[in-house]
């Protein structure tokens, strides 16, 4: 990780829907909030010190990344992924457990949870390099859905709103002006909306390099565009400064 960087990660929850249009797990943000205010996200978060001595306890010491998109994802939608045999009813109970300041691994023993971490694949690393009160080196990671119905429960005072929604409507929205999303974030969706289901994207990720992308700005025409590698399984590998942070 970058010295001046946080170390974070996200989760990208896919589950069945229409044939071959998946739909993805997305909140959206507080517009208060110092990072992403008022956009639509993956769940995700800074990875904690807990993250890293519980992602030892479970024998995989260098995926903490994994246990913080795990936490968070529980944390912000109530949805349960990776965890074991968990309902909605008690994944809303450990969900307000973790609002409550209870230690995530002191879940885990306490349920017990069942934390899965290889079910979740690393999709992508992203890095802005643009001066900002906040930077993120983050890890996009793939997961399954749990099984069954879960309406996600946003939670209070970070989210707004938490939706199940396929990637190509939720950019409809944001081409619309109906919602916003950062750069990351509607790069991340075009890749995503090629996909027929999980195991596409799975063997998507699995086929381009984790490299760490940075995106930088270049002149292109009459505006700057804000520009990341090709063949990095981007669809779409630029887009004019004006837009690309706020849509």
């Amino acid at each position: 990780m970058s010295d001046d960087a946080i170390p974070a990660a996200t989760l990208v929850v896919m589950r069945p829907a229409a044939p071959g249009r998946p739909e993805v797990l997305v909140v959206e943000r507080a517009a208060r909030m110092a990072f992403a205010g008022g956009m639509m996200v993956f769940p995700g978060g800074r990875v904690d010190a807990e993250d890293h001595i519980l992602a030892a306890a479970l024998g995989h010491p260098d995926e903490a990344g994994k246990v913080t998109a795990i936490r968070e994802t529980l944390e912000e939608t109530g949805v349960a992924v990776a965890l074991g045999p968990v309902g909605p009813g008690r994944a809303l109970e450990l969900q307000a457990a973790l609002h409550s300041d209870k230690p995530f691994a002191e879940l885990i023993v306490r349920e017990p949870l069942t934390p899965d971490l290889d079910a979740l694949t690393p999709f992508a690393r992203w890095m802005p390099a643009f001066k900002q009160p906040r930077k993120f080196d983050t890890l996009f990671y793939l997961a399954a859905a749990p099984p069954g119905d879960w309406p996600p429960h946003p939670q209070q005072g970070e989210c707004v709103g938490a939706e199940w929604i396929a990637a190509a409507d939720l950019l409809d929205r944001i081409e619309r002006g109906e919602s916003g999303a950062i750069f990351p974030t509607k790069r991340n969706l075009e890749r995503i909306a090629r996909f027929p289901d999980l195991a596409a994207a799975v063997a998507d990720a699995r086929a381009f390099s984790l490299e760490t992308i940075v995106p930088w700005v270049e002149r292109r025409g009459e505006e700057n565009h804000v520009c990341i590698p090709e063949g990095r399984g981007y669809p779409i590998t630029s887009e004019p400064l004006a837009t690309a942070f706020r849509a």
